[in-house]
């Protein structure tokens, strides 16, 4: 197991199971550094992220779900993505998220990615919710539930104010807002799996939680896919 890739994984995956969305009790347990085989064991009961981890691994010739190469792939993205198949990657979602209401990733066989842009836009109803209703808490669980970039303005070891860019909704299709600032945290009870931030860093956000700082290329690897994926439903809107 790659001690590198657990922390990666545990970085972006602490808020979700935070706030009881996905993977096993006691999310504290993914900030400890010095436990890496817990961190696995927790990131197998992730049962969405891992079946995309699983698949990137299989399809790359790797042969763990958790080598960093993967993990990143899975929340930023790089060129482990282009070796995966859309029409297989359906196929292999189709016993794990049989049960899954309301997504269009049914439909996604040409476009499928193992990204979690593509489980937060296609797997999860809200997309179609905002579409159908232009739901405002639709509209705000895309906005934090997607993995999105961000820049410090200033910080200390418990929260950081970043600047960043909303998701909207311009009653046709979901787009970037204007900048805005928000408060973000970067530790929970003393523990984080970050180094100090320092302003103008570029960094990582899910939910209200700063994951990684970023490369320029990383942070566009991010934009980019998820633009990708706004891209692929605007034919979907009625």
């Amino acid at each position: 197991m790659s001690a590198e890739g657990a922390l990666l994984f545990a970085r972006y995956a602490y808020p979700p199971n935070e706030l009881g969305y996905c993977g096993p009790a006691d999310a504290a347990g993914l900030l400890r550094r010095d436990a890496t085989a817990d961190i696995e064991r927790r990131a197998r009961q992730f049962e969405g992220a891992w079946c995309y981890l699983e698949y990137l691994a299989e399809t790359a010739g790797l042969p763990d779900p958790l080598d960093v190469r993967v993990v990143e792939a899975y929340w930023i993205g790089n060129d482990l993505l282009d070796r995966v198949d859309p029409a297989a990657l359906v196929e292999r979602m189709t016993d794990r998220f049989r049960g899954q209401l309301g997504g269009t990733w049914r439909e996604a066989g040409r476009r499928a990615l193992a990204h979690h842009s593509f489980q937060v836009f296609e797997v999860y109803p809200w997309a179609p919710m905002l579409r159908s209703s232009g739901n405002p808490t639709a509209l705000s669980v895309l906005d934090q539930c997607r993995i999105r970039t961000g820049v410090v303005l200033g910080a200390d070891s418990q929260v950081a104010t970043v600047r960043s860019r909303p998701l909207s909704w311009n009653g046709a299709e979901l787009v970037t807002g204007a900048w805005r600032e928000e408060t973000v945290r970067c530790s929970a009870g003393g523990r984080t799996l970050i180094d100090s931030l320092a302003p103008g860093d570029r960094v990582a956000l899910h939910w209200d939680w700063v994951c990684d700082v970023l490369t320029d290329e990383q942070a566009w690897h991010i934009e980019s896919l998820e633009e990708r994926r706004r891209t692929a439903l605007r034919p979907l809107v009625p």
